[in-house]
């Protein structure tokens, strides 16, 4: 059996931001079984979270502006196409790409870029102080759901 982690990415009182957090919530209220954690961080410390895992799923908050707000998209690490979006990276930190390059050549244990997946919410209010998601997002919040079911 592989050892898989499920992280809601997101801060909880920027609004939409909020969504991975509310994904995370949601999966622990249906009863799935594993390890499901809330993180607000990127880079070097998000790639500290997933040591020793095998298998990773992100959830998270993206803003690309190709898709209507609210359209869940499932996709590898290795298909991110800005390293920076979302919170695999910080201003104040590396992208997530590169702390796991970094990682691996100090043998730390971790997934291959093809065994985190990304399940991406396409949001727009994600700098607005609120604890509340907007209407698009928190419909999106079973579809992401069931997509991240899907990948168990």
């Amino acid at each position: 059996m592989t050892k898989t982690l499920i992280i809601g990415l997101g801060n909880p009182i920027l609004g939409d931001d909020g969504i991975g957090w509310a994904a995370a919530d949601a999966l622990k209220e249906k009863g799935v079984r594993g390890e499901i954690i809330r993180l607000s961080l990127g880079g070097l410390s998000l790639m500290e979270h997933i040591s020793g895992y095998e298998r990773v799923i992100l959830i998270d908050a993206i803003q690309t502006g190709q898709h209507p707000i609210g359209t869940v998209r499932v996709f590898p690490l290795t298909d991110l196409r800005n390293p920076f979006s979302g919170h695999s990276a910080s201003a104040h930190d590396t992208s997530l790409l590169t702390a796991l390059d970094t990682g691996r050549r100090l043998d730390i244990p971790l997934p291959t870029n093809k065994n985190i997946t990304i399940v991406a919410i396409e949001a727009e209010n994600v700098y607005d102080f609120s604890e509340d998601l907007s209407p698009f997002i928190a419909a999106a919040v079973p579809v992401t759901v069931e997509k991240v079911l899907t990948l168990l």
